[in-house]
């Protein structure tokens, strides 16, 4: 019939936040740190407040001959019976006794392998010594100033977005939300996290691709210097168009393409998706064509160039998942492919060719030897990834999933831990390579990064991540 029929207490429910809503999108509240005018127009007004009815209504809702929620009982509220479900705390068990099981197996694999392995004897000068930087990788350098650039952005974006907490309406009484609302400085905070993070990865494939195959194919310089133009074209572009649609200088349909799609993490205009994912099948195809030759030399290190291509390509090709959905596609169907960006992606991809990338360093400087490093990066890249792509269901225990998402999820993202609760044996073996001989000194400062990331590494996605992970954690915390 296309009709909802409430019954009256919740119709005029329903009338008492219209009229909240109205007022507080309209009229503004510094308390919410929203200003004056953020949603105007009446018909979208009462939109919101439907959108705001039916989350609630799915939120205390049970499912159909089923006594939780649709959102699993999240969030708690004892006022409509939502409180965790049974499994929420059994799984959360069974996640701490698979993470100490893993983390055990490790421990025994790292113990095992010590006795098997050769101590790499370092070569008397730098294998590297002799290399001049190509055209193509001193292009690169720009892209690095960009990253810098970005980072201290991003960290200014984040003083004023807390700020908002306190002082929802300015910035120590300068009207800056007039300006830059939450809204903006949130949206630009996240999204510059991961413009720099995108950046800066691209632009070490571009510099590491020519130590790789020890030569650089004609016009490679070109291909790194419009790549980075259309990054900049993406990033300014898309930080416009948030900016307009937040400020209502857009439809509802031309914010969703050029402005602003409402989806952390991907936030950015349905055209600027496009626009980045043809740039990183530029960056991959710039990828392929430096590490051709190594790819076709037969040796021990072709596992390992060949681990790197993949990685590559995984990279390039899984931003797709951003442009799976459309306008008007169900908020749960848009939950599940959007963690394949933000999870996927950024933690999954990342991480597997980060470690290839750290991996080849050391074998191309001749302290690690390829076999083992191939081993070493494909091992690493293994655990990453099986428990990363089943272990995206962490994300989605309340969205509407069945149980069985909140089992798969906890019990496999407890596993994404295991690699980097261990992360203490390879920085001690990388400090060990950098006392190996004189020359290794050059590279101090690179290994300490790699170690200080290994290590942070560990207290962020690790430790911290594993806080929240647990469904009887995230349910709360969350919540």
């Amino acid at each position: 019939t296309s009709t909802i029929t409430v019954d009256p207490i919740r119709a005029d429910a329903f009338q008492s936040n219209l009229a909240h809503y109205s007022d507080v999108f309209s009229n503004g509240n510094p308390d919410y740190a929203i200003p004056a005018g953020a949603v105007s127009d009446p018909d979208r007004l009462k939109k919101l407040s439907a959108f705001f009815f039916w989350s609630s209504w799915a939120a205390s809702t049970n499912r159909p001959d089923d006594n939780i929620s649709y959102t699993n009982n999240w969030p708690y509220e004892p006022l409509v019976a939502n409180r965790a479900t049974g499994e929420a705390v059994v799984w959360t068990g069974v996640s701490i006794i698979m993470l100490l099981a893993g983390i055990s197996a490790m421990a025994w694999w790292y113990a095992s392998r010590r006795s098997e392995e050769e101590e790499p004897v370092a070569p008397e000068s730098d294998p590297l010594g002799r290399w001049e930087a190509t055209p193509s990788q001193r292009a690169t350098i720009k892209y690095f100033w960009v990253v810098s650039a970005l980072i201290l952005l991003q960290m200014l974006l984040g003083v004023v977005t807390a700020h908002y907490g306190v002082e929802g309406d300015g910035f120590y009484g300068f009207a800056l939300s007039d300006w830059l609302p939450y809204s903006v400085t949130r949206t630009w905070h996240i999204q510059l996290g991961l413009f720099w993070i995108a950046t800066a990865w691209l632009a070490a494939g571009l510099f590491i691709g020519p130590l790789v195959s020890e030569q650089e194919p004609k016009g490679q310089r070109l291909g790194v210097n419009i790549l980075f133009l259309a990054l900049l074209l993406v990033v300014v572009g898309s930080l416009t168009g948030e900016w307009l649609s937040i400020h209502n200088k857009m439809s509802d349909t031309v914010s969703f393409y050029l402005g602003h799609q409402g989806y952390e993490y991907v936030d950015l205009g349905r055209v600027w998706q496009i626009a980045l994912l043809v740039g990183l099948l530029l960056w991959l195809f710039l990828m392929i064509r430096v590490l051709r030759p190594a790819l076709r030399k037969q040796g021990e290190q072709k596992q390992l160039v060949a681990l790197l291509a993949v990685s590559t390509g995984a990279i390039a090709l899984f931003y797709g998942a951003g442009l799976t959905w459309g306008q008007h596609t169900h908020l749960s169907i848009v939950e599940y492919w959007r963690w394949w960006v933000v999870h996927l992606w950024v933690e999954g991809f990342f991480e597997v060719f980060a470690t290839t990338v750290i991996a080849f360093i050391f074998m191309r400087l001749n302290l690690i030897r390829p076999g083992i490093a191939a081993a070493a990066a494909l091992l690493s890249a293994t655990i990453f990834l099986s428990g990363g792509i089943i272990g995206t269901c962490h994300h989605l225990y309340f969205s509407g999933t069945p149980t069985v998402a909140l089992a798969w999820g906890s019990v496999f993202s407890a596993l994404e831990v295991v690699p980097l609760c261990l992360v203490g044996f390879d920085a001690m073996e990388d400090l060990r390579r950098s006392r190996t001989s004189p020359w290794v000194q050059r590279y101090k400062w690179p290994i300490y990064f790699f170690i200080s990331v290994a290590f942070w590494n560990m207290v962020g996605a690790g430790l911290f991540g594993f806080m929240i992970n647990p469904p009887i954690a995230l349910y709360y915390m969350q919540g």
